[in-house]
């Protein structure tokens, strides 16, 4: 009865999507679903093409290679750091070098702190120094660090409960790993609920799906009127010791030293380029990955794989000769680190243009094999995207799910601007995430191929269509 259920509601929601105008852009569409769906399954031999030349044909590995070539010569990419800007300008060559248009820098400001020298030594019950990383944005200690007994919590709701016992203390969180959003809250304002009940210094378990002994970094935020207390990450093996010494009643005993330093906002870009549409040039359809990273690893998978394949997707584009209908730009976002700063600029900067934006993409949960596409839009957007991704049907790989997200396009998306991201296997992606990691052997090659196939056949066919994608 309810597979029948299922069946009865398709129909009606396809009858429907085949009988109604859409509207784009401030426009109502002029076609039927039907009209819609036969005009994609016209670029089958494009996909074809375009699949062929990054998984098989003299295209094949070069997302990677690119890739390599940038993190092994310039290495992690900080905000406000000279390496980021190093990585700027090789890309805004590249980019020329490459034959796209319209390249040029977007100027922006964002965050400059570097985390100095930092260590972490329990010195009671026993001497044991720990993995430590400082959380970005943290304030240092003074000098000689910060000394102090050790109160372990497993949740933001037994430190209320304990706040009496925490005052001049060290808080360490030991929060169990559930999914990335929910559990990233203890990085992001563990150092905040600790500042408000009197701690000293706060030391989170890394954020990750799996540790052999790796912390990993990322923002966190201050609150206007809580004290500024250090914080760093350390190791999900640390932070199980310490809470088991607790339950047992152990005494613990932290000195913490960091030197990390916030300094004025720095000069940075944008990099964009692009492929001038043909006939609706003004339209748009946005393919993005940021090129910024944390100070540890290479970041070439946290997004390195992301920027490149989307540089990938209109190098393939432009091999095969291919101008679509609108213009397909690519940005390289700085600052998606620090909340996506870079990015907030750039929609401050073009929001007026909003109703010419058709899409916007952004990938930045690894580029492994992927599962599908995320998306987030109208109901007949989305039954577009699921027409779009059937031409992927020779790579397998035709699903849409839900929830299109990303820090750099949110702004967009929350805007009404349909959403897309590539969905891969985000367990294996927070095993290296902001850690020592993340460097190029995460990457795989033909793992690269598939995800730029994808990410090309969908935003070419998404800018060629005749109309833009429908919105609410």
């Amino acid at each position: 009865m309810k597979s029948l259920l299922f069946l009865f509601v398709g129909v009606v929601h396809f009858l429907s999507l085949g009988s109604e105008k859409a509207t784009y852009g401030g426009k109502v569409s002029q076609k039927s679903f039907q009209e819609i769906k036969e005009e994609i399954a016209s670029y089958g031999d494009v996909a074809k093409a375009i699949i062929n030349l990054a998984v098989y044909g003299k295209a094949q590995n070069r997302s990677y290679e690119r890739l390599a070539l940038l993190v092994d010569t310039v290495g992690p990419r900080l905000s406000g750091s000279k390496n980021l800007e190093k990585a700027i300008q090789i890309m805004y060559k590249n980019l020329r070098e490459d034959g796209l248009e319209n390249v040029h820098l977007e100027p922006v400001k964002i965050p400059h702190w570097e985390r100095g020298e930092e260590s972490a030594v329990m010195l009671e019950p026993r001497t044991h120094k720990m993995a430590i990383l400082g959380l970005g944005s943290s304030i240092g200690t003074p000098p000689e660090g910060i000394t102090a007994e050790a109160l372990v919590v497993t949740s933001f709701d037994e430190l209320q409960r304990r706040a009496p016992e925490a005052r001049g203390k060290i808080v360490v969180y030991n929060q169990p790993y559930i999914n990335y959003s929910s559990t990233v809250l203890y990085r992001v304002q563990g150092a905040v609920q600790a500042a408000k009940v009197g701690a000293v210094a706060s030391l989170i378990r890394s954020v990750a799906s799996f540790s052999i002994y790796s912390p990993h970094t990322g923002i966190q935020e201050y609150q206007d009127g809580v004290p500024k207390i250090p914080t760093a990450c350390i190791t999900v093996e640390d932070a199980e010791m310490m809470s088991r010494m607790a339950s047992h009643g152990t005494r613990i005993i932290i000195q913490l030293k960091m030197g990390a330093k916030n300094y004025p906002d720095a000069d940075s870009f944008n990099t964009v380029a692009e492929i001038t549409g043909s006939k609706y040039p003004e339209q748009v359809v946005l393919v993005s990955g940021h090129l910024d990273s944390w100070d540890v690893g290479q970041g070439a998978m946290d997004d390195g794989g992301g920027a490149f394949i989307s540089w990938e997707a209109l190098s393939l584009i432009r091999d095969l000769g291919l101008r679509p209908k609108r213009t397909l730009r690519l940005v390289l976002w700085t600052a998606e680190e620090q909340g996506g700063l870079g990015a907030l600029q750039y929609y401050q900067l073009h929001k007026a243009n909003i109703s010419n934006y058709s899409l916007v993409m952004e990938s930045d949960s690894g580029t492994f094999f992927p599962s599908g596409l995320q998306f987030t839009g109208s109901d007949k957007a989305r039954a577009i995207m699921e027409e779009i991704m059937r031409l992927l049907q020779p790579l397998n790989i035709t699903q849409v799910f839900p929830h299109g997200e990303g820090t750099d396009i949110n702004f967009w998306i929350q805007a009404g601007v349909p959403g897309a991201s590539l969905l891969d296997d985000l367990y294996k992606y927070f095993f290296f995430h902001h850690s020592h990691g993340d460097t190029m052997t995460v990457m795989d090659p033909k793992q690269m191929n598939v995800a730029t196939a994808v990410w090309a056949v969908v935003s070419y066919v998404v800018a060629d269509m005749e109309e833009m994608l429908p919105r609410s």
